[in-house]
């Protein structure tokens, strides 16, 4: 399930910007990076256009307006999307950023939804018990956020440290650019990319939309940056303190921030290599319905459906007085194989166990006298996947230190997972879910 309820057109790890161009530059035809764009004050031109490049002068000061003008020039000839309004891009110091970001989160995230969230997270050890989920999430947000896109009002932001125009503000209006054209053409909103409860399905859509924009961007840095100015990209792009926050971060915070960027971008550059870009135009209409299908291209070309898990609509209310559904969403491959990961301390096993997902439902039940219990409910592609994960799952549940519980049958594709604050509460939830069959 997704960490929150968040529009992630508005985040990019600024480490993922230099990686990303490094790739673009030093790579092979097909580019390999992950950057994130935005912008002030500019219209749209039309692809015939032919104005300069952003670097037309190494002495004199770009005028801002015509450096915008040519970027979104260059992106619509690479896209091959025509723009049908103008885009007025603004910037935003660092201070700006953060008051958005806030604003945004509070916004996005009800303190109940947070709440059931840092629950989950912390109950399943993949969140630090005396951590917060606000604190820590906006911390790496305003440490990482290079620009954003809103879709809900249209508008494009590049952050900028010193109020300038650099190489690193013109990379990022490049990917934020080709958010703009993706709204305008496929109706970015229309993706319910915010919606509670679908959370692995909306990671699934948002590696569509991020990695259209990291390949264009890509290809953008290599066809109209200088070598020098890529490297001038990757000193502004190696803050050290940013770099630090961002590693400091739970696992899970900031694998889910990069998941699209990286993920999205080679499901994208699968589809370009097949179709160009009428493909990836085409794969709009059917975007990704799952982090498996982005993870596992030919589950995503075969459109492999994630198996619908159905919990107890009156959990709550068997549970006793007092209860109440905090969350209920599906948790999906992706933060599956983040939890083995981090559970097991071995990479490979772990993603092989998390592999075969065929589909979960996870619901967090809040009590009174800070009770709280978790289920879990997976279905697997066979029953040998199923014995592969339940095993992995097993060992996993050995290092919490909540009441835990696994349910898997022999030859059967179910695995039932549960995680509780106290025995009593674990015992009432299997016996309703019927988990571990006891």
């Amino acid at each position: 399930m997704r960490v929150l309820n968040r529009n992630p057109l508005r985040r990019l790890p600024a480490l993922l910007a230099a990686l990303a161009l490094v790739a673009a530059a030093c790579g092979p035809a097909t580019p390999t990076a992950t950057v994130r764009p935005s912008s002030t004050a500019t219209s749209a031109p039309s692809p015939a256009a032919s104005p300069p490049g952003p670097a037309a002068s190494p002495t004199a000061t770009p005028d801002p307006a015509t450096v915008y003008a040519a970027i979104e020039a260059q992106v619509v000839e690479i896209r091959g999307i025509t723009p049908k309004t103008d885009v007025e891009p603004q910037i935003l110091d660092e201070a700006e950023l953060k008051v958005r970001m806030e604003k945004s989160f509070h916004e996005d995230n009800p303190a109940e939804l947070v709440t059931a969230n840092e629950l989950l997270l912390k109950g399943m050890g993949l969140f630090p018990e005396d951590a917060s989920l606000s604190g820590l999430y906006l911390e790496l947000l305003g440490s990482q956020v290079a620009g954003f896109y809103s879709p809900e009002d249209d508008e494009l932001y590049v952050v900028s440290k010193t109020g300038g125009l650099g190489v690193g503000e013109q990379v990022t209006y490049a990917h934020e650019y080709t958010h703009a054209l993706q709204d305008q053409t496929f109706d970015l909103e229309s993706f319910d990319l915010g919606e509670v409860g679908q959370g692995d399905r909306n990671l699934g859509r948002l590696s569509l939309i991020e990695g259209d924009a990291t390949l264009a961007m890509s290809l953008w840095a290599q066809q109209h940056l200088t070598p020098e100015e890529i490297l001038k990209l990757i000193e502004v792009s190696s803050d050290p303190e940013a770099l630090a926050i961002l590693e400091k971060m739970p696992p899970i915070l900031r694998e889910s921030l990069t998941f699209p960027y990286e993920a999205g971008l080679r499901l994208v550059m699968g589809i370009y290599g097949q179709g160009g870009w009428p493909a990836v135009d085409a794969a709009f209409a059917r975007p990704p319905a799952s982090s498996e299908q982005v993870m596992h291209t030919e589950k995503y070309e075969s459109n492999e459906a994630a198996v619908v898990v159905d919990l107890p609509d009156d959990l709550a209310t068997k549970m006793g007085a007092g209860w109440k559904v905090g969350l209920e969403d599906t948790f999906g491959e992706f933060q599956l194989g983040v939890w083995l990961r981090g559970a097991l301390d071995r990479v490979e096993p772990a993603n092989a166990a998390a592999a075969g997902w065929g589909g979960d439902r996870v619901v967090v039940l809040q009590g009174p006298n800070d009770a709280w219990a978790i289920a879990l409910v997976t279905e697997w592609d066979t029953a040998a996947d199923a014995t592969e994960f339940a095993d992995a799952a097993g060992r996993a549940l050995t290092t919490l230190q909540a009441q835990t519980g696994l349910g898997h049958q022999s030859g059967t594709k179910r695995v039932g997972l549960l995680f509780a604050s106290d025995a009593a509460s674990a015992v009432q939830l299997d016996s309703i879910v019927g988990l571990t069959g006891t």
